[in-house]
């Protein structure tokens, strides 16, 4: 029987009650699969700043480098600076990690009220890679006398030959699995310094993949494709800006953010990855029984699949599909289903 050592940050809001549930379907998952699941738990997070006056420790790090993933609930609170989470706890974690790609699934689920009618759900199924450590937040500027009439803030993009080089082969590698098309979703028409490089060392690596279709998009008409012709796409490699944006679009067009799952991957594994729902601490519905647990259900099944558990991962995915094509929707798709209800009906189809 296969042991994995999980280190598990429920984090703020609703990550406390959703990633308890996902734990659930990944016990019993595992006891169907024969691995099992070792947790250690840390409580962190924008509540545990509030109390300590850290989001993590200052070797939080090395405690989390001997796990084999990380499940990662949502962090934030309404008291606490909306720009220290990411600075504090995300960025330090995708960064010191080296978790330079960002996958996101985009599915239609059929069963799912979508924005987008008339759309044949059996034709949408793609990914946006995302790069995850550099680009626009790279957390490089400052304010220069910010409360004079003179005033003015600096933010600089940083892309990296390598940072490009490394997320473009990722990007083809995984759609020479898929259908066979990335599309590079850019802004190079008018980003004529940053862009126009990310763009040239994307067609270098796409030179390397002769059998994979290769497009590039502006994020404007990306945007408009992504609900007008969803079905077009495969495989989106994109910024990490743009790629935050789009993602959160994507999910969307699926019903709600509450189904989107991400993973934060280190694809070499010299690091833990992390993986966690795209929405955030939900603070508003807090303790209410109300979340929506299959963007953490189904981010965990992307873990399993990360550290090789792939029939499980396929498993949780199957089951998470049937509940929702069975009518089952939680309150964020127009539903009655609290919580628990719908953990314990993918349970039971597992």
């Amino acid at each position: 029987m296969n042991l994995y050592k999980i280190a598990v940050v429920p984090g703020d809001g609703i990550g406390k009650e959703i990633v308890p549930e996902g734990i659930r379907i990944l016990d019993k998952v595992g006891e169907i699969e024969n691995f099992k699941l070792d947790y250690t738990f840390f409580p962190w997070g924008a509540e545990h700043y509030m109390e300590s006056g850290e989001f993590m420790p200052a070797n939080g790090l090395v405690q989390l480098k001997p796990f084999d993933a990380i499940y990662f609930g949502a962090i934030g609170n309404p008291n606490v600076d909306d720009t220290l989470p990411a600075i504090r706890y995300t960025f330090r974690v995708r960064k010191g990690f080296q978790q330079y790609v960002n996958y996101r699934p985009v599915k239609f689920i059929p069963g799912v009220p979508s924005p987008l009618h008339g759309k044949d759900a059996n034709e949408i199924d793609y990914v946006i890679v995302r790069e995850n450590t550099e680009g626009e937040f790279s957390e490089t500027g400052n304010f220069v006398n910010p409360d004079t009439p003179e005033g003015f803030a600096i933010q600089t993009s940083i892309f990296t030959r390598k940072g490009i080089e490394r997320i473009a082969h990722y990007a083809f590698k995984l759609a020479k699995q898929r259908k066979g098309l990335v599309t590079n979703v850019t802004k190079s028409n008018t980003l004529i310094h940053s862009l126009v490089y990310w763009d040239s060392i994307v067609e270098e690596v796409r030179k390397l993949y002769p059998d994979v279709k290769y497009e590039k998009m502006y994020v404007d008409a990306a945007s408009a494709n992504m609900v007008l012709k969803p079905e077009r796409f495969d495989v989106i490699v994109t910024t990490n800006m743009i790629g935050d944006i789009l993602s959160d679009l994507g999910a969307a067009t699926m019903g709600s953010l509450g189904l989107g799952p991400s993973g934060n991957i280190n694809p070499e594994k010299e690091y833990p990855s992390m993986f966690e729902p795209i929405h955030g601490s939900a603070p508003d519905i807090a303790g209410k029984s109300i979340a929506n647990p299959i963007s953490a259900i189904w981010s965990g099944a992307l873990m399993l699949q990360h550290i090789g558990e792939i029939d499980a991962a396929h498993r949780i995915e199957k089951s998470i599909f049937k509940v929702l094509r069975d009518g089952l929707l939680p309150f964020d798709l127009g539903g009655t289903a609290k919580t628990t209800e719908i953990t314990n009906a993918i349970l039971n189809s597992l």
